[in-house]
């Protein structure tokens, strides 16, 4: 019964403090004062949840709204945060490898993000590596969507258990 308190409750807390900052208008916690901030609310529930409970069900979601909460956070307010697609699955893939940390469900996928989040991410550097490898790795890297795109295909149609 406690646990199925824990997430309307931290849900309640934070919403309640947002708004109670909002309405004293502390010049402190205006930067704070933005959607992204009720994404981390949401987030920190759903960790909260997943945490204290057995399941761990609620991490991935968890993750991924608290990731993207402070990512967009950050991305406001630092210059130095690099607010590429990259970020997003990188954001991902934690989510994934966290909940395998607690379920043991889910490792293929964070570590198939997070080659895709380092690709994205290293995308120019990678090309520069394969530069040294003249134009002939360099036009088979063009094709990587093409692999990407037939990898799913044999996952989905092909490969049964």
């Amino acid at each position: 019964m406690k646990q199925q308190r824990i997430f309307p409750g931290v849900i309640l807390i934070g919403f309640g403090l947002y708004f109670f900052l909002q309405q004293t208008a502390t010049v402190l916690f205006q930067p704070l004062l933005s959607w992204p901030t009720l994404l981390i609310v949401i987030g920190l529930a759903f960790l909260a949840e997943a945490y204290s409970g057995r399941e761990g069900s609620g991490i991935l979601p968890g993750v991924i709204l608290t990731g993207f909460g402070i990512h967009f956070h950050v991305v406001n307010h630092f210059g130095f945060w690099s607010n590429d697609t990259g970020v997003f699955i990188l954001i991902i893939s934690l989510g994934f490898l966290l909940q395998y940390q607690k379920t043991r469900n889910g490792l293929f996928q964070g570590m198939l993000f997070l080659v895709l989040a380092v690709i994205t991410l290293f995308y120019d550097k990678v090309i520069e590596w394969l530069g040294l490898l003249e134009n002939r790795a360099l036009s088979l890297w063009q094709f990587w969507p093409v692999v990407l795109i037939a990898a799913g295909g044999y996952l989905l149609f092909i490969k049964k258990k």
